[in-house]
């Protein structure tokens, strides 16, 4: 598999290292242990000659980036974090670039990767319209507002859409890395992950911090206040937009922009935040727990964390992640289309 890290100036050090110490352990692991697959050939190009990160170290380039003769383009995060910074980094002549190296790419037939904020620069490229993607959680409502026509996907680590295959906020970068890997070997990936002891991470949701993305706008803060006021009462949408004093198309419409999600389904997520917190903070039990947020019995509870945490109540107290599913689980779309990568078939 020969790949391209497309590194524009300020890219996120973190990200970049990631990446590339992913491929470089699977390579000196596949010596190692006499798997005798190819190597990764992995080199990193620029739009311009010179690349400094976001910690303003000097990036060594193999040169301009050309898509003749690569199987996948891997773009980074860039280190903007908050929206105020990362808008205006996105006009700049470099992301310009990149954005025809990303459309030159696709016409030469080439995968394309992109973690973290690299998800923007390749919505910027217009190549993920129609898509479905992922990004940084926190900016998941700036994202749907800037690319309303990308089918976003925010509460998932990982998201492959065709030949395009996305990832979230910053250690999203090694779960995509590692996704690589495994499109080669399965095998391979399982031990780079076990020898950078990394975990599963099945869901940015368990991450998310709701109250962040409830503050984007003010009718959704107001939304969540009054939520987070009656999450041990049933849900009424009819008393939810009186007490915002909107409609309730108006307040259905503004969470679905801003947060991809309807009122019902944030009441929900605050329900969970909240349980999450009192298992672990206090010894109630699960029962006494689903009462204070709602929910019938401590069965439901533990059912909702399955689902939208891929955690149970003793790992959610305990913080041990042992038995979530393996690395190969990580993607919930890639079981349910043909694998896409060097030697396998579309």
């Amino acid at each position: 598999m020969k790949l391209q890290v497309l590194a524009l100036d300020g890219v996120f050090d973190t990200g970049l290292s990631t990446i590339l110490d992913v491929f470089t352990t699977a390579n000196e692991l596949n010596v190692m242990l006499s798997l005798g697959m190819p190597p990764f050939e992995v080199s990193v190009a620029g739009t311009r000659e010179r690349v400094q990160t976001s910690q303003g170290f000097a990036v060594p380039l193999s040169g301009i980036f050309d898509p003749r003769g690569s199987d996948w383009l891997i773009i980074p995060g860039i280190g903007y974090k908050m929206p105020e910074l990362l808008v205006p980094a996105l006009d700049r002549s470099d992301i310009r670039d990149a954005k025809l190296a990303i459309r030159a790419a696709k016409g030469a037939g080439m995968n394309i990767a992109a973690a973290c904020i690299g998800t923007f620069v390749l919505a910027e490229s217009g190549m993920l319209d129609g898509e479905k993607a992922t990004t940084t959680w926190w900016l998941a409502p700036l994202f749907r507002q800037r690319y309303p026509k990308v089918r976003l996907e925010d509460g998932n680590m990982l998201v492959r859409s065709g030949s395009l295959v996305t990832a979230g906020a910053a250690l999203g970068h090694m779960d995509m890395a590692l996704w690589l890997v495994r499109q080669v070997s399965p095998e391979l990936a399982s031990l780079v992950a076990r020898y950078l002891i990394v975990d599963s991470r099945p869901a940015q949701s368990a991450y998310v911090l709701t109250d962040h993305l409830a503050h984007a706008d003010p009718m959704v803060e107001r939304f969540e206040r009054w939520a987070r006021s009656r999450l041990s009462e049933g849900f009424s949408l009819d008393e939810a937009a009186e007490a915002v004093a909107v409609s309730k198309r108006t307040l259905a419409r503004r969470l679905q922009q801003v947060l991809g999600k309807t009122p019902l389904s944030f009441f929900q997520d605050l329900r969970v935040e909240r349980a999450v917190h009192l298992l672990k903070t206090s010894d109630k039990s699960p029962d006494e727990i689903a009462a204070l947020v709602g929910y019938a019995d401590g069965a439901t509870l533990r059912a909702l964390l399955r689902q939208k945490l891929g955690r149970g109540v003793r790992e959610v107290r305990t913080g041990n992640g042992s038995d979530l599913p393996p690395l190969e689980q990580i993607i919930q779309t890639a079981d349910t289309e043909p694998a896409i990568g060097i030697g396998i078939e579309h």
